[in-house]
């Protein structure tokens, strides 16, 4: 991807109370250096050289070493873990802050990350665009979300769907026509890279069926679970999140090492509430703004996201914080009129 940042749906400043607008933390802007924003951000270009080195290990210890199969199931697994990681935390922050100054460094880094997790890091730069348009909005009058990844999209009774179906069907829903179509909307160049990212690691993939087959057959399923496990995060991102106010879109959770290995991906609320600020301000922004938080109602889960059908505050459903307030609001003008209604004479 280009190393000038996606367009945002930033929340205009007149809508954000004065204690919500700190000087030193407004947008990420680029330093000049080697990295664009922060020597910081060396972490997670690393994180994503050895994602793309696990790939590596994997192929070598199935067709070269010959390593046992519980070391194979192993490596499996972790490869799974690291997809659902790496999309939530270092493709995520590549999408908002590009890392490198260099343009042609931030292209090498965005194929490499194509090749590792089997996607387009270009073409998961339109769709995430998009939902932070919608911000996992829900149907509208059009019959469709603005947000492509939205849990609202496939749901009925203007409720999310299950998290079965989200995580396990909404990989196979994707559509790469209308996504390098949404790509063309916004740049002709980026749609050919992302084309180029598609048939690059299609290509690769396809190939590694004739240079070993047991491998792939091996390889697939732990790479569609990798998958589902980052679908799994992003719907506990949203799900109790109130669609009705900026500052409360998105669910944190403050679960010090899940923020320490997902790069902050924790501060999810303040995320959508400022989606260009840098991953370090995160826990900074979050202190400013705890009062208007708290007053909005903003949801917070103390476990992982992908962990957040364990939460014990989850909501029976998945209706908005500003919802649940008016049904309560009006049961309570309900009961008063009965209360009422009961004194007067006959």
């Amino acid at each position: 991807m280009s190393a000038s940042p996606s367009p945002q749906s930033e929340t205009s400043a007149a809508s954000v109370p004065a204690s919500s607008r700190p000087a030193s933390l407004g947008n990420s802007r680029p330093t000049g250096g080697f990295f664009a924003y922060t020597n910081w951000d060396a972490f997670p270009a690393l994180c994503g050289v050895l994602n793309f080195a696990l790939v590596v290990v994997i192929y070598l210890s199935f067709a070269r070493w010959h390593a046992p199969w519980w070391v194979l199931v192993c490596l499996g697994f972790t490869y799974s873990v690291s997809i659902g990681w790496n999309i939530n935390s270092v493709c995520h922050n590549f999408v908002h802050n590009p890392f490198f100054t260099s343009p042609l460094l931030n292209r090498l880094f965005s194929l490499m990350q194509s090749f590792a997790l089997g996607f387009s890091q270009v073409c998961y730069d339109a769709v995430h665009s998009r939902h932070h348009r919608g911000n996992s909005d829900r149907i509208g009058e059009n019959g469709d979300t603005l947000d492509w990844a939205s849990i609202y999209r496939h749901g009925h009774d203007d409720e999310a769907e299950s998290p079965w179906s989200y995580t396990f069907l909404s990989y196979l829903r994707d559509d790469p026509v209308a996504i390098v179509k949404e790509l063309k909307l916004k740049d002709a160049a980026e749609a050919r890279w992302g084309v180029f990212e598609i048939v690059g690691f299609m290509a690769l993939y396809i190939g590694m069926f004739f240079v070993n087959w047991k491998f792939m057959l091996y390889f697939i399923p732990f790479y569609y679970l990798g998958h589902c496990l980052s679908y799994l995060n992003g719907y506990y991102l949203h799900y109790g999140g109130d669609t009705e106010q900026p500052i409360a879109w998105g669910v944190s959770s403050y679960h010090k090492l899940y923020n320490w290995l997902w790069f902050n991906n924790g501060y999810h609320a303040e995320h959508h509430f400022r989606p260009k600020m840098h991953w370090t301000k995160m826990q900074e922004f979050q202190r400013q703004i705890a009062a208007d938080q708290e007053a909005a109602g903003v949801r917070v889960i103390t476990l992982p996201h992908a962990l957040g059908f364990l939460d014990s505050s989850l909501p029976e459903k998945s209706r908005s914080v500003m919802a649940e307030r008016a049904i309560k609001i009006a049961q309570g003008l309900e009961g008063r009129g009965q209360d009422q209604g009961q004194g007067q004479p006959a």
